[in-house]
């Protein structure tokens, strides 16, 4: 086991958070599960071998950690809310912000002094880069799965994370030098060298938010359609009926 912060802290505080909200309205057993898969997946990120990975050799397992705290941990995490409590603060969370404020994170954080600075500092700037992008995840998913907007506003908006967002992996995948000076000189005794890392990072991060935004814009375009076909069929009957 490697402990850090993340593991010990934020995810047993976030579990705490959870069974305070569930005390007022109790959660079926699918939302449990996913709070439960949603911290797992934190700890298992940042208690595991991947955790000095991250923090000493290899970007490509910095870009998991990441990619883990900005869109699979919250998008389990936000599944888990119960609908009442959901349904309050949905009003608070707007996608004109959220979308923004994701795409920012991830820019900001991925800009290569920023990323050197806070592998420099592992104690404190770091972990404030981790829950930034835990915030920023949790806000994006938000309108999605419990925003009021239709079926076709969420596809589309899904369909805007994936474009705005797809440039950073691709980048890192095509620029044909290390841009990350820290990941750069870090000392390695197996694995690719720093150019075949970030591209491997590159990859994995552009492959990952493709399959993730795309299946679940699909999901949503799916029942956008059949929206539409319902609302055409009902609007045929009531037009063949006052005939």
């Amino acid at each position: 086991m490697h402990f850090s912060a993340e593991a010990v802290a934020l995810a047993p505080v976030l579990g705490v958070a959870y069974a305070l909200a569930a005390r007022h309205e109790r959660p079926g057993a699918s939302r449990v599960a996913a709070a439960v898969a949603g911290l797992a997946l934190i700890v298992a990120a940042f208690a595991t071998e991947l955790q000095p990975l991250a923090l000493h050799t290899f970007l490509w397992a910095h870009l998991l950690q990441n990619v883990v705290l900005a869109e699979w941990a919250p998008a389990l995490l936000v599944l888990a809310v119960p609908p009442l409590l959901a349904r309050r603060l949905a009003a608070h969370v707007q996608p004109r912000v959220s979308l923004p404020a994701w795409l920012l994170t991830y820019v900001v954080w991925h800009l290569p002094w920023m990323y050197d600075f806070a592998l420099r500092h592992p104690h404190s700037l770091l972990h404030l880069e981790h829950v930034m992008y835990l915030v920023a995840g949790i806000a994006l998913w938000w309108p999605v799965i419990h925003g009021r907007h239709s079926s076709g506003a969420k596809a589309a908006y899904l369909f805007a994370a994936f474009l705005l967002a797809s440039p950073i992996g691709l980048v890192l995948a095509l620029v044909p030098r290390p841009i990350y000076s820290f990941y750069e000189h870090a000392p390695r005794t197996w694995g690719p060298g720093p150019l075949g890392d970030q591209q491997l990072a590159g990859v994995t991060m552009a492959v990952e938010q493709a399959v993730v935004f795309f299946a679940v814009f699909a999901a949503y375009l799916s029942r956008f359609l059949e929206e539409e076909n319902v609302d055409a069929a009902v609007f045929d009957e009531l037009r063949a009926s006052r005939r």
